[in-house]
């Protein structure tokens, strides 16, 4: 939403911390509480966290939300940290808090679905166990390079390039080391990174960082609540029509269906007598009582 950005928030007050400075402090907590559990907890909470063939083959699906929080060392917190600072700002102010955590954790589990269904498929090359947002950060890489694809970035914060030219780079790369899983990457979960980046491919591709576009489900949700509003339509009959008087009614309109439901001389006895008393009476007709007298001619004439 567009209230949601920064640009359109109120500018009186202290100014508060965004998503991003929010993310951002809470990743750097999960990474000491996890060096805390190492020397003094030793409890086997990583275990239960991580991304791992064990817990994907006991249904703990949990991990790939959860893996995310999670480092290996303090050099991949501090560069998956630098990217997460630089994406992530750019894409909360275009995308707004809701469509921007969506993103994060959408891509980032995306990514881990793709390294886990390899975890399980081929155990020998992709059995470590995985942590780090680098596959939410590569869905904001993506979201980025083909939001502001002639933007300039420093690739390795030196070579200047073009923001898509990093996008394809880091596509190249990772998709040549998730088919060729050689051990030279150090456990490097480049499937992750593919997913990731896949994931954010198709954010953009499919509008989801316009607010115009509802999400899927959001959309779905506006058609039920439509379809249950809606009033019912269904035709009533009339109350003061007889059963007969509408069989009268749709021998008119469609004259070559021959009558079932009385002979004439019924008819004559039943509906066209009282009329021809009334008339007698010198009383005025209903609009139904004149209707009746002309079946009654039509009738009498096809005899």
């Amino acid at each position: 939403m567009l209230s949601e950005r920064d640009y359109a928030r109120e500018s009186d007050g202290p100014r508060r911390l965004t998503v991003t400075a929010w993310l951002t402090i809470i990743f750097v907590s999960a990474f000491a509480l996890q060096c805390i559990n190492d020397v003094y907890l030793k409890s086997p909470a990583e275990s239960w966290l991580a991304l791992t063939r064990y817990g994907l083959q006991h249904g703990w699906v949990w991990q790939i939300l959860t893996f995310q929080f999670l480092h290996a060392d303090l050099f991949h917190l501090i560069f998956n940290m630098i990217m997460f600072w630089w994406l992530g700002r750019f894409c909360e102010n275009l995308l707004g808090t809701g469509r921007f955590l969506l993103a994060l954790f959408g891509c980032g589990a995306v990514g881990g679905i793709l390294q886990g269904v390899l975890m399980l498929a081929f155990p020998s090359h992709f059995g470590a166990a995985v942590v780090g947002a680098s596959a939410g950060v590569s869905g904001l890489l993506a979201i980025f390079a083909l939001c502001e694809r002639d933007s300039e970035v420093r690739f390795n914060f030196l070579i200047p390039i073009p923001a898509i030219w990093l996008l394809w780079f880091s596509l190249g790369i990772s998709l040549f080391f998730t088919l060729v899983p050689t051990p030279r990457e150090y456990g490097a979960a480049h499937a992750a990174h593919l997913g990731g980046l896949l994931a954010g491919i198709a954010w953009v591709k499919l509008n989801w960082h316009q607010d115009f576009q509802p999400l899927p489900w959001v959309a779905l949700w506006e058609k039920l609540q439509a379809r249950l509003q809606r009033p019912n339509r269904q035709s009533r009959p009339k109350a003061d029509v007889s059963p007969r008087w509408r069989k009268l009614e749709w021998e008119e309109s469609s004259p070559t269906k021959p009558s079932e439901a009385v002979t004439s001389d019924e008819f004559i006895a039943r509906e066209v007598d009282p009329i021809l008393d009334k008339m007698n009476a010198k009383q005025s007709l209903t609009e139904r009582e004149r209707r009746i007298l002309e079946q009654a001619g039509k009738r009498i004439n096809k005899r």
